[in-house]
């Protein structure tokens, strides 16, 4: 049975206990020491408040554990001096930060009117039909998560999809199989962003993602 991810912004702080993937739990701190000390040198400068440097924050925490739990945003919220409300009204506002933890390669399909009217729906009816997942859903393995994104921005190429942060452009259904393909027959202890990156990055043209600390 897959498990869902965030369809849309809620305020339900969310848990990893019980969950079967052994990579997803955690103990300690999630705001480490290396990290707190990586956000004080490269990310605080850049802004004139703390504020600021929240997103960030929270794009780094996402990448790196792939959700943004409750008691990470406390531990954020205390970093930065503010309320652990505004964390949580940023976490839960915007799509693209996670509450529960999604795949290892998570799959956004542009829903614009140039990807429909290039086909975007075939291409997301063959991921749920290959991966037997629905839009929101991670499978219980935790190696993909489908979601149906909005305008991408990236018309002029349609159809596009994000395979993590790798936008994929003029996406043919060959390209989509072979990513699909190749992501599954990756053990899933050794698939991480880069090696999905790798994948994506070798099937045609792509805007490269990058770190939100770089």
């Amino acid at each position: 049975m897959s498990w869902k991810a965030k369809p849309s912004a809620s305020t339900e702080p969310a848990s990893l206990d019980g969950l079967a993937h052994e990579d997803l739990k955690h103990q300690g701190p999630w705001c480490t020491e290396a990290m707190k000390q990586t956000w004080t040198k490269l990310v605080l400068p850049k802004y004139a408040t703390t504020h600021g440097a929240l997103m960030p924050i929270l794009h780094d925490l996402q990448h790196h554990y792939r959700c943004i739990p409750y008691q990470a945003m406390v531990e954020v919220a205390a970093f930065l001096g503010i309320p652990p409300a505004e964390v949580l009204d940023t976490v839960s506002f915007y799509e693209e930060f996670h509450t529960e933890p999604v795949g290892r390669c998570v799959i956004g399909i542009c829903q614009s009117i140039a990807c429909e009217v290039c086909g975007h729906a075939a291409l997301e009816d063959r991921i749920r039909t290959k991966l037997d997942l629905e839009p929101h859903e991670t499978d219980d393995e935790g190696r993909f998560t489908l979601l149906p994104l909005e305008c991408l921005g990236s018309c002029d190429t349609a159809p596009v999809a994000l395979f993590n942060d790798e936008l994929l452009e003029n996406l043919t259904m060959d390209q989509l199989e072979a990513v699909l393909d190749q992501v599954k027959g990756i053990p899933i202890d050794q698939l991480d962003r880069a090696r999905v990156r790798e994948i994506v990055r070798a099937q045609g043209t792509t805007q490269h993602g990058r770190s939100p600390i770089s």
